[in-house]
């Protein structure tokens, strides 16, 4: 987890069956007191998952999902797309976690499992080799296969091939590389997300210190920007920088800074990131 570094699809694009995993160990309650298809405790989580392929030509990542145990609103769920950090995929952060796991892995997987009891279908697309987005590896992304894999996922949830899905209410987030992949779909999805959750990350286009804020798009969603006043990975002026230009754009943004934390989930993240996607 590490950091790093809307448009036409091609024919070919398909979603591929789904595995699921899982069982026994989900347990517990949810918010809205259904059993949880998490299991959560002070020192582990883990949820149920599903695991599908998404294939655009060549192109094949795994997708990581699961559904609320609550029925679906009339509209189906709002959807959470959660976005992976350098080297940490969906295979590391689906699988079960505890406090030991790099760049607070762990509140990650509190957070997804948060978002599922809060009924919220949650969906993870594997980076290229799981291993980092192309937002920012000086590859336009227009010509990146994310551009590919994201397009057609998106068409993939409207189609409900990962559940009943409200499309309106789509949202975003992400650690490092995945942050600032989350910052992307403000840039090329425009209108298409209502809010996004950045964690040690900034905008689209900037990698670690290297950090230029361009004018922000006119609809850019409203942000919330969680980072580590002691993050020497992506350091916390960047962070800063995205911030005011939200600011002085006008757009709905806060920034919240742990000066305890490093480059990592902030453990405050669960409960901060699912507030804001449900004010918005």
């Amino acid at each position: 987890m590490g950091s790093d570094g809307g448009g036409e699809i091609g024919s070919g694009g398909e979603v591929g069956a789904a595995a699921g995993l899982g069982g026994a160990r989900a347990s517990g309650t949810g918010q809205h007191g259904a059993a949880s298809r998490c299991q959560v405790t002070a020192t582990s989580v883990f949820c149920e998952h599903n695991v599908s392929k998404l294939v655009v030509g060549a192109v094949v990542r795994e997708v990581y999902w699961q559904t609320p145990v609550t029925a679906p609103p009339p509209g189906g769920y709002p959807v959470v797309l959660v976005y992976q950090g350098s080297l940490g995929g969906p295979s590391l952060t689906w699988g079960v976690l505890t406090p030991e796991v790099p760049f607070g892995g762990f509140h990650q997987g509190r957070l997804q499992a948060r978002l599922l009891d809060e009924g919220f279908l949650v969906i993870a697309p594997a980076a290229a080799a799981e291993v980092a987005w192309q937002t920012n590896s000086g590859v336009p992304y227009e010509l990146s296969t994310d551009k590919l894999v994201i397009d057609t996922l998106l068409k993939a949830i409207q189609a409900g091939q990962y559940g009943p899905a409200d499309t309106k209410r789509l949202y975003a987030t992400g650690i490092s590389s995945g942050g600032y992949m989350t910052s992307r779909m403000a840039v090329s999805y425009p209108g298409v997300f209502r809010a996004l959750a950045i964690q040690s990350a900034s905008y689209a286009t900037c990698l670690g210190a290297a950090c230029v804020v361009p004018p922000l798009p006119k609809d850019h969603p409203p942000t919330l920007l969680l980072h580590g006043q002691l993050d020497t990975t992506v350091p916390l002026f960047t962070a800063q920088l995205y911030y005011e230009a939200l600011k002085q754009g006008g757009f709905v943004s806060e920034l919240v800074v742990d000066p305890k934390a490093g480059h990592e989930w902030l453990a405050t993240a669960p409960e901060q990131v699912t507030g804001w996607f449900q004010s918005h």
